[in-house]
């Protein structure tokens, strides 16, 4: 079993949100796909993605983004799902609007999400699926801006990202982390063909 878990904050208050990208890929991978949501065994909605080798199990914590591993560590000890096969798909202030990140490993970055998941496992060997949300006006308060909707012109570029975010699930899930890092973590428009990874 794999999971995908998409971090964000629960109730209609932060749908559509910066901070609730993460739902978003995980609502359209499982009307992709057909999978309805349910309960879980944890503080958290799951919908069971049966593919023709394996089932995925697409999450959405209920608790809030800042207490996400609670519900994603428990999981993934419920299922038995090693590290390697959970991926954590979730929103980032430090990347332009639209553009994606994948990474095996690393610290949060400064994102409570993802420090709270690092802290449940005890480690930060874990595959994540960053979506770049802009940092927008530096002078303007970091959670006002992650909490905040995007603006009328930034719809497009983030409905776009969001897809996109999807297909670099479907891509993990059936050629491994490399090929869709070697897909993924590239601009919309290329730069002399290079990926994130040749370029950092």
């Amino acid at each position: 079993m794999k999971l995908v878990a998409g971090l964000g904050n629960p109730g209609a208050r932060y749908r559509g949100t910066r901070h609730n990208v993460g739902f978003e890929v995980i609502d359209l991978l499982a009307s992709r796909h057909g999978a309805v949501f349910e309960a879980a065994p944890a503080d958290a909605m799951q919908a069971r993605w049966r593919r023709a080798d394996d089932v995925v199990l697409l999450v959405k914590p209920l608790t809030f983004m800042n207490i996400s591993g609670a519900a994603v560590s428990g999981l993934m000890r419920y299922f038995k799902v090693a590290p390697a096969d959970a991926l954590i798909v979730t929103d980032d202030v430090n990347l332009p609007l639209g553009r994606l990140r994948l990474r095996a490993s690393g610290t949060e970055g400064g994102h409570n999400g993802l420090r709270s998941i690092a802290d449940q496992l005890g480690s930060i060997e874990y595959p994540r699926l960053r979506i770049g949300v802009g940092r927008g006006d530096a002078r303007r308060d970091l959670a006002d801006h992650v909490l905040a909707r995007f603006e009328p012109e930034e719809q497009p570029g983030m409905e776009a990202a969001i897809a996109r975010a999807a297909d670099a699930v479907e891509v993990w899930l059936a050629d491994g982390l490399a090929k869709a890092m070697n897909t993924f973590n590239r601009s919309p428009v290329e730069a002399g063909g290079k990926t994130e990874e040749e370029n950092d």
